[in-house]
């Protein structure tokens, strides 16, 4: 059985006061108006990862209103080797507290249960906008290949962050720098080390495979300076005049961009229709979840927010068959129940819907 979430139940949780679903790790398809609460459940499982979820929202963001008291997160994870409790929980005004079978647990340790990756209409227009989009989204992939990788990039930017005050308060004391400028090193090293890790995943996982999307060749981009810690180290030594002038470190990790030509037409995906991009974007997390499978021999949660409404009907099977095929709990939103007819006995539908100003999701046995 592949991993998943057996049973979800959420109090105060966005539009969900109250809502309780069992669930036995098929797809998940979530059909209902637009503002019904789909997207809420969606977050709600993305928050099972570390960080700040899919909406990137901050505790206080996510509480119901107007009762504002707060809001928690159970969840069952089921699977071969998992059997998990996981509760998560913010008061107003607190940041959000995990507990992991009972007991307190850090965010990181999210990431060793169960792993989570994700595409919502957000990012549609990642390959036109700028990097720093592109950038989250080659740390969420890289993460969930190696999620010691989101320590690495924290301790980068906490020590970053002291260096640029110092740049900006003009210290010219080079012994205040090199200390900062060590640890920069150290983290930015193995954070390119960890990138350059997941894009060989990537490109392995996309060789042959049988999909119906296209296949992205993928680059590291950007002003990222030397990939070794001695030289990163120097290289920021070295720029400390410039990066003076300019109030902030220029060079390095934090400057890095994520590249990607449509192999089939030789176009950089900026170049792409948008309906090119979206399918790229697809293939990129489809060939995530199968490097996930091939290398831990289980697949991840994907999460696909209104994916299945930018795509024809011969897309979206295709989309469903190979989500099947991975044996992944795939979460997936729409406004009707007809965009998942597809999927028929092989997912579990639910209806999501507003009712007296609170989500209600209800199965329905007899989807088509």
């Amino acid at each position: 059985m592949t991993p998943h979430v057996a049973h979800l139940a959420l109090s105060h949780f966005r539009s969900h006061r109250r809502t309780r679903l069992d669930l036995d790790g098929r797809p998940v398809a979530l059909f209902g108006p637009n503002g019904a609460g789909k997207t809420n459940l969606m977050e709600a499982v993305s928050l099972l990862s570390p960080g700040r979820g899919l909406r990137r929202a901050t505790a206080d963001e996510i509480v119901r209103r107007p009762e504002a008291i707060g809001w928690k997160i159970r969840a069952d994870l089921a699977g071969p080797d998992l059997g998990h409790e996981v509760e998560l929980t913010a008061e107003p005004g607190a940041p959000r507290n995990v507990r992991l079978d009972g007991k307190a647990a850090p965010q990181v340790a999210l990431a060793r249960l169960i792993r989570i990756v994700w595409l919502v209409p957000a990012q549609d227009r990642l390959w036109i906008e700028g990097s720093d989009g592109r950038r989250r989204f080659l740390d969420r992939m890289t993460m969930s290949f190696l999620p010691d990788h989101a320590e690495d990039v924290l301790a980068y930017e906490k020590a970053m962050r002291e260096r640029n005050r110092l740049l900006r308060d003009e210290v010219r004391d080079p012994a205040w720098f090199r200390a900062l400028e060590a640890q920069m090193a150290d983290a930015g090293a193995a954070i390119s080390h960890n990138r350059a890790t997941a894009l060989a995943r990537l490109a392995t996982a996309q060789e042959g495979a049988a999909t119906a999307f296209p296949v992205a060749e993928l680059s590291l981009d950007g002003e990222t300076g030397p990939q070794d810690a001695v030289g990163l180290a120097e290289a920021l030594a070295e720029g400390r005049a410039r990066d003076m002038a300019a109030g902030r470190t220029l060079l390095g990790p934090h400057r890095a961009d994520l590249g990607a030509v449509y192999v089939d037409k030789g176009v950089p995906a900026r170049q792409c229709s948008t309906g090119e991009q979206k399918a790229l974007l697809i293939s990129l997390v489809l060939a995530n979840a199968r490097a996930l499978k091939s290398e831990t021999g289980a697949a991840p949660l994907v999460l696909l927010d209104e994916v299945a409404a930018h795509l024809d009907a011969g897309r979206r099977a295709a989309l469903f068959d190979e989500i099947c095929a991975l044996e992944a709990q795939a979460w997936m939103t729409g406004t009707g129940p007809e965009l998942f007819a597809e999927l028929g006995l092989r997912a579990q539908h639910i209806a999501v819907a507003e009712e007296n100003g609170e989500s209600v999701a209800t199965p329905v046995e007899d989807a088509p």
